[in-house]
């Protein structure tokens, strides 16, 4: 079983030749930007790209600034979309409405599986650079094949039970790419083709799917999920990224889903890299042969699949034996008046006040590339309270210099669709709102 599609089995023969057909359709070029947002579809397009020799470009966005930087990377780049509103700026391929036709019954010749070199390149996976422009990262097909084969180990998830994987997270990021796409293709487990985003639409596609089955999501999803009180399907495992999990929420989604939760870290550049058992233990447990080192302050990933050596963005304590401890973003870092803390602590003392539904600190009036401050701010979703009260409740939770100002009472929060809150959205957020809710 490859993958599932609203419950109902695709064969192996059925993805070869959907593979085959979608190849013929790329054309000569040798770069594309696979958009799909049905999970198999995207994962037909990436194997049509790998066999063709064609490399797929992973944009973090898909603004026009973006596509007018990924012509002038890739010429030749061609779109793959499965909409047919798809407004990106390349020449477009629409992925077949109709699957191809696939050999059936026991004696039909099976299709043949393409052979990639473990060289060959996969994908340019780009991260926002410091002026703005994106920054290309190379993957190798034998790297990312390395990693997941080592993600899949940790996770528990062997071809000996095919497991079904669904996720809310979308195939375009490194995380989904990785989690969702490579880690059942390479460890013989099956592709749910769905993106559900909403706890009913969870639960729904959990629901018809057969055991063991998987869950990949984000904090914000398991927030909702927990809030909306639904009877969460049986499942066999969830897994998060993307943000810090509370220990608090790690154990309510362990017991409603009458599951275990393990968290998986790395970054676009790394990859997967570590994981842990939130509710067992703090400590981060490396992928063999990964190593972190402290350099002046910051730490550096290298070894395994991390061909490069990288700096990682987050202050990280090195404990030795692979085990390390994570305490925030290194932009997250807030210094006000001599006093140190972080956005995350922050965040995690906001949402912890009954009755706030989302919450989140963000920088003002930066002082210098050190990622200090002289203020910070905060946008809330929390209905069922004011302004006031939400300052009574913070100013009994942390020191008054980290005191939002301003506090502003918002309808939603500008999420992307994997959970992160960008600081610049929640600028822009802040500077849209009429005045600040109330001084602190």
């Amino acid at each position: 079983m490859l993958a599932y599609r609203a419950g109902k089995p695709i064969l192996v023969r059925q993805f070869l030749a959907d593979v085959a057909r979608v190849g013929v359709a790329l054309g000569a070029g040798g770069n594309v930007l696979n958009v799909c947002t049905d999970r198999y579809c995207f994962a037909v397009g990436l194997a049509a790209a790998l066999a063709t020799g064609k490399v797929t470009l992973l944009p973090s966005t898909r603004t026009p600034e973006v596509i007018a930087h990924l012509k002038r990377f890739a010429p030749d780049a061609v779109c793959l979309t499965d909409e047919d509103d798809c407004d990106v700026e390349l020449p477009r391929v629409r992925f077949p409405e109709r699957p191809a036709a696939a050999p059936s019954g026991d004696s039909a010749p099976s299709a043949r599986m393409p052979r990639i070199e473990a060289r060959q390149r996969a994908a340019w996976v780009f991260t926002s650079g410091s002026t703005g422009a994106p920054v290309p990262h190379e993957k190798t097909f034998g790297n990312l094949l390395d990693c997941m084969r080592v993600e899949a180990e940790r996770l528990g998830l062997t071809p000996a039970l095919s497991h079904a994987i669904v996720a809310t997270v979308p195939p375009q990021h490194m995380y989904g790419f990785e989690a969702s796409v490579l880690l059942p293709l390479a460890s013989g487990n099956a592709i749910a083709a769905e993106r559900p985003f909403y706890p009913a639409d969870i639960c729904g596609v959990l629901a018809a799917l057969p055991r063991p089955r998987v869950l990949i999501t984000t904090p914000i999803h398991l927030r909702a999920l927990i809030a909306s009180n639904l009877a969460i399907p049986e499942t066999d495992l969830i897994v998060s990224a993307t943000a810090p999990l509370s220990g608090q929420l790690a154990s309510e989604v362990e017991v409603r889903g009458r599951t275990r939760l393990l968290e998986i870290y790395g970054s676009t550049e790394t990859g997967s890299i570590a994981a842990r058992r939130t509710t067992e233990t703090a400590e981060w447990r490396l992928w063999p042969e990964v190593t972190l080192e402290p350099r002046a302050g910051e730490t550096w990933a290298h070894g395994g699949h991390v061909e490069q050596p990288t700096r990682m963005g987050d202050v990280i304590e090195v404990l030795g034996s692979g085990r390390f401890l994570l305490h925030g973003r290194l932009a997250d870092l807030v210094n006000i008046a001599g006093k140190r803390s972080s956005l995350a602590y922050l965040n995690h003392q906001l949402n912890s006040i009954p009755g706030v539904l989302d919450g989140a600190f963000f920088h003002c009036d930066a002082t210098g590339g050190d990622a200090t401050v002289t203020r910070v701010g905060a946008c809330v979703v929390a209905p069922g309270l004011d302004a006031a009260a939400l300052a009574a409740e913070l100013r009994r939770r942390i020191d008054p210099v980290f005191l939002p100002r301003p506090l502003l009472l918002v309808a939603s929060l500008p999420r992307t669709s994997t959970g992160k809150l960008p600081q610049d959205a929640l600028r822009s957020l802040a500077a849209a709102q009429p005045k600040p809710a109330t001084a602190v």
